[in-house]
């Protein structure tokens, strides 16, 4: 006899898609996973993406924002309205091959509840890798494993990982709702690592799934731009100050010290200096606000930061396109004596 279908939630958060978002639901339509329902959830687009998307698959329930709400709002609401037992959060500049539900569905019955990714490669250049599971560096930078590089089956294995990737990220909507869905705050970017950390310290781990399958486009709204920058290193901070115990924060400020006049060189070569000093008066700011955030996960945590960073990376990947080769070496060779001193004491 067979197993019946369990429903699977997707949930698809648009702005300004245009095609990609046509071309998105049209290969989930082609999948061999029948039963799932499709959330469109529109960040006040004004390319009309969204309503050709409806007119053309009338069954997806479309929930139209007034406003740009961001990454995590907008993917909340659509997981308020999921029915299903499983959720997936789509990005719409994905196309998945028609296995991806299945073999995510598979990987969850072998290791039970979790944050799931499947390997993302680059849409229109399948050669290359997007995301082989996503990592978080000690010093709160998380990054796309494998991210640029040949698709030569070098991550064909499943892995534990740092953070399932918020490009496509499946599990169960009661897992979600324990964890307590994306938060606000972050409006967009590292919100997966926040969602993935957290999950960690209560005991729920993440897994990589290269035999399932998608290709992403790639930073079709934000690009690198300068609201991206603040928002990457606002939420950065946030994350470190909301997730590390202050034991662990008092130990490792000295080493932050150094990492951030890096950082601050860094922005100033990139004439952003601005955007780094708005993102420490945004924390500054809501200083009260991480307080409370930090109680909150700290009431929930079952595994210590020794534990924690055990999965953690020394080292990060910085696209060249941001920061230059040289650069890069240099930047994580100071990142990895650091973390690597960081970790005998903590």
């Amino acid at each position: 006899m067979q197993k019946e279908e369990s429903l699977v939630s997707i949930i698809i958060l648009n702005f300004n898609t245009g095609d990609l978002l046509l071309k998105c639901v049209e290969s989930i339509e082609k999948c061999n996973y029948s039963n799932y329902e499709i959330i469109l959830v529109d960040n006040a687009s004004t390319d009309n993406s969204h309503k050709l998307c409806k007119e053309k698959f009338e069954k997806i329930k479309l929930i139209e924002n007034k406003e740009n709400l961001g990454y995590c709002i907008g993917n909340n609401l659509g997981i308020q309205e999921a029915k299903g037992k499983f959720l997936v959060v789509l990005n719409p500049d994905i196309v998945v091959d028609e296995n991806w539900l299945k073999e995510l569905i598979q990987a969850y019955d072998k290791s039970g509840d979790g944050l799931y990714q499947p390997k993302l490669l680059v849409l229109g250049n399948e050669s290359k890798i997007n995301s082989a599971g996503n990592m978080i560096q000690t010093f709160g930078f998380g990054y796309s494993r494998g991210k640029g590089e040949n698709d030569d089956e070098q991550y064909n294995n499943t892995k534990q990982i740092g953070f399932a990737s918020g490009a496509c990220l499946f599990t169960t909507k009661e897992l979600m709702g324990k964890i307590g869905n994306f938060e606000p705050f972050l409006f967009a970017y590292n919100e997966d690592m926040d969602l993935g950390w957290r999950a960690s310290k209560m005991g729920i781990k993440s897994y990589y799934i290269p035999s399932a399958i998608v290709k992403h486009a790639e930073s079709y709204s934000y690009k690198w731009i300068p609201k991206k920058f603040y928002l990457l290193e606002r939420n950065r901070h946030y994350c470190i100050l909301t997730h590390y115990s202050h034991k662990t924060i008092l130990k490792i400020l000295p080493s932050l010290i150094v990492i951030e006049l890096f950082v601050l060189f860094y922005f100033l070569s990139k004439g952003m200096l601005k955007e780094k000093f708005r993102a420490y008066g945004s924390i500054i700011k809501n200083s009260r606000f991480i307080t409370k955030k930090h109680a909150e996960s700290e009431s929930k945590r079952k595994i210590s930061d020794k534990e924690l960073i055990k999965n953690f990376v020394d080292e990060i990947f910085v696209p060249t396109d941001v920061s230059g080769e040289l650069n890069n070496k240099n930047f994580n060779r100071v990142l990895s004596f650091l973390s690597k001193s960081f970790r005998h004491f903590v």
